[in-house]
């Protein structure tokens, strides 16, 4: 059986050394660092965790929440997906390994991580009933957390720049002519505060221009999803028909708004503009092409992966990061002149 002395004796380093590099903590050289892991990978080196745990009191465990209660997409979000799958990448390399965290073993995230023994937490999307108190247990226990999606007041939280996002849809619109343009929200909770963020933006950039938001132009979806974004966009158009331009605060909810409008005879974009946010994987081949923007969710999962190693080796972090969405210009927007 490979140890770490025979790792170090093959590299010429210490022992210290070769278990701060297998661990992902400690400083030294990324040249060092690669080398020690290459070398354990030749040689074949396989951890004793059990041992590991008793020595160390750390289980090596990462604990994930990711719930899909409100988006239906499961593990096929454009964010979360690869989110999760550059986290992993990265805590694996730091010789860590996930696990996932639930509430439907009758106990909460936190119970769940009592259990599971975990050293450290990411929270990319919680069930949507969590309640926010939920997750406060973790910052009283000062067990390292991240979140790259809920905002909770002593968790480090990496995410988009929503509200600048919101504000460059409205602008857009503004530019190619709209004055009258709806603002199709996700739902408005104490989970995701995105929807909220972007409409503080599309706002900000209303009064900017000199232009008053109608109120009235604003609906609310129950979910993120297509038939929630259907559903909220029929009873926006039920009740006023006065606009040109819509924003929608996912593609999902702007592919309900897609949907209705083939149904109702309602030509995009020459009828109704349209943008959407998340840059769904379908986006540049819907009819018209979506407008819409995209999360960088690598470096937000670097980030957060990041964060996560500092407090593991109690460095402070600061409260929130963001990263801004990028723009993507398709054809969904008409040109008022």
């Amino acid at each position: 059986m490979v140890t770490i002395y025979d790792i170090a004796k093959a590299t010429g380093v210490s022992a210290p050394t070769v278990s701060k590099a297998l661990n992902g903590i400690g400083t030294m050289t990324e040249a060092t660092r690669n080398k020690i892991l290459e070398t354990a990978k030749q040689l074949g080196y396989e951890p004793n965790m059990s041992a590991r745990t008793l020595t160390t009191k750390k289980s090596h465990l990462i604990g994930v929440v990711y719930d899909d209660t409100g988006m239906s997409r499961g593990f096929g979000h454009p964010l979360f997906s690869v989110l999760l799958n550059r986290f992993r990448e990265q805590i694996e390399q730091a010789g860590y390994d996930i696990i996932f965290l639930s509430r439907h073993f009758g106990m909460s995230y936190f119970a769940h991580s009592k259990f599971r023994s975990i050293d450290g937490l990411i929270i990319i999307t919680p069930d949507n009933d969590c309640p926010y108190e939920e997750f406060l247990p973790f910052v009283d226990h000062k067990v390292p957390c991240v979140s790259t999606n809920t905002i909770i007041k002593g968790i480090c939280t990496v995410i988009t720049e929503n509200e600048s996002g919101g504000y460059k849809a409205a602008e857009y619109f503004i530019k190619k002519g709209h004055t009258k343009i709806a603002f199709l929200s996700g739902p408005r909770n104490n989970i995701s505060f995105a929807a909220e963020e972007r409409l503080k933006g599309f706002k900000k950039a209303f009064s900017d221009y000199g232009l008053s938001f109608d109120e009235n132009l604003f609906e609310e979806c129950d979910f993120w999803h297509v038939n929630a974004g259907y559903e909220a966009f029929k009873r926006l158009y039920s009740r006023t028909k006065d606009f040109t331009a819509i924003f929608a605060c996912s593609d999902l909810m702007a592919y309900g708004v897609m949907q209705f409008a083939e149904e109702n005879g309602i030509s995009l974009p020459d009828d109704l503009s349209i943008i959407g946010f998340d840059d769904d994987s379908i986006s540049e081949f819907s009819k018209p092409h979506l407008t819409t923007f995209r999360h960088d969710a690598v470096k937000i999962a670097d980030m957060a992966a990041e964060m996560l190693f500092q407090q593991l080796t109690d460095i402070p972090v600061p409260e929130i990061i963001r990263f801004p969405a990028e723009f993507i210009e398709r054809d969904s927007v008409k040109l008022i002149k």
